[in-house]
């Protein structure tokens, strides 16, 4: 089983190789996801990721809450915080 945290698109491009990309933030760092399931995230919002891949569009309310969530639940360390 995984958790789907929540990240923050930073920006959205198109690869040389025709896949639409984005570079978004995690709390643990930035990674680059395929946007072939959601083509039409733009930076700024949210999304749920799996396996290099965006899968799902996330309101900011339901990211901010659920990143909120894990942190109390310890799941996630408060931001800022090193380990």
């Amino acid at each position: 089983m995984c958790l789907g945290i929540p990240g923050q698109v930073l920006r959205v491009w198109d690869a040389g190789t025709g896949a639409r990309m984005a570079r978004v933030r995690f709390p643990d760092g930035e990674r680059d996801l395929c946007l072939a399931y959601v083509p039409d995230l733009q930076a700024g919002e949210y999304t749920i990721a799996h396996a290099g891949f965006a899968l799902s569009h996330v309101d900011r309310a339901t990211a901010e809450a659920t990143l909120r969530t894990m942190v109390e639940y310890g799941v996630l360390e408060e931001p800022g915080v090193a380990p």
